[in-house]
């Protein structure tokens, strides 16, 4: 992407956003298919299957970034989704309907969210470096997670999506056999994996045309891209009626970026960051604890509190490009 124009990266960019959210909706609806076969609570579902497709864009993206050795965009996109996740979509989400919680998604999942962000913070350090080793625990702590909400799968049946909508199951079995739906999937996630490799070289170049820090861009700009299959998931959750979905979407995407995507980019590269990651890391953290007292007043999200939740992410996107510019 060196050789190309400003207006050729920045088109790009644009170009790379769309079909990184076609392949992620492509992943969604395949991987949904399959799942309500297994006839697993619709929370279950968001936390899983649902946010495992909609984390595909930042996985190809961290990924990709990691391979060619920028660490700065392979943590910087997964640091600035999950804080773009929890204020501009969750936020967002509960302005337009009130959004109910309950205990399992505050106090297991949600509590999940914030030692899972803890947890990176103390592995990342003073010295701002994500290890191999560190990968590991990371990837290690999603497999017992991962490992509990199987245990747990068939626990509120009656929120099942099969149980609850037997002619949207009709219609899913009639879409094709399951051979078809992992063949969807397996495209959806190469179109994810293709254009995330476009994208991270175009960012790259479009940070240094800019004189902006790869960081900066990678928490701003990049990650408001990846986070696209999240934002559509999570708004037609709350306006089909299915909240546990929306919320399970956004909670579990975020639980696996930080420890399955980013511990297998820690695994395949060693993460070396820049000072500013730090104020970053801070916020998500913040952030995080943040949503959870929120969660937890009321037992649900209001439009007051979510139209607070994008208050803060707008605040947090306007000091990353004030303070983090060369």
């Amino acid at each position: 992407m060196d050789s190309l124009p400003l207006w050729a990266n920045a088109s790009l960019i644009v170009v790379t956003f769309l079909f990184i959210a076609l392949g992620a909706k492509t992943v969604v609806d395949s991987a949904s298919a399959l799942a309500t076969r297994l006839g697993v609570s619709e929370l279950i579902l968001g936390l899983t299957v649902v946010a495992f497709g909609t984390s595909a864009p930042e996985f190809g993206v961290t990924i990709a970034a990691a391979l060619k050795g920028r660490s700065a965009i392979s943590v910087g996109n997964i640091v600035g989704s999950n804080i773009f996740n929890l204020g501009f979509i969750l936020g967002g989400a509960a302005l337009v309907k009130v959004i109910p919680t309950d205990r399992d998604l505050v106090w297991r999942d949600g509590v999940v969210l914030v030692g899972s962000t803890l947890v990176l913070v103390m592995l990342i350090g003073a010295d701002l470096t994500l290890s191999h080793a560190d990968g590991w625990i990371l990837v290690s702590l999603l497999g017992a997670y991962l490992a509990y909400l199987w245990k747990v799968r068939r626990r509120d049946r009656p929120a099942d999506v099969s149980e609850r909508d037997p002619a949207s199951m009709a219609s899913k079995t009639r879409r094709g056999a399951a051979w078809r739906q992992i063949g969807a999937l397996l495209v959806g996630l190469g179109v994810v994996g293709v254009s995330s490799h476009i994208l991270v070289g175009s960012a790259s170049v479009l940070a240094r045309d800019f004189g902006v820090s790869e960081w900066v861009i990678a928490v701003t700009i990049v990650a408001a891209g990846t986070s696209v299959p999240e934002l559509a998931t999570s708004l037609a959750g709350v306006v089909r009626g299915h909240m546990a979905i929306s919320a399970g979407n956004i909670i579990g995407s975020d639980i696996f970026n930080l420890l399955g995507v980013l511990g297998l980019a820690g695994i395949l590269h060693t993460m070396h960051l820049e000072v500013p990651a730090r104020d970053s890391l801070a916020a998500l953290s913040g952030m995080a604890v943040l949503v959870l007292i929120l969660m937890r007043s009321g037992w649900r999200l209001t439009r007051l509190e979510g139209f607070f939740l994008v208050l803060v992410g707008m605040l947090r996107w306007g000091l990353d490009f004030a303070m983090r510019s060369h």
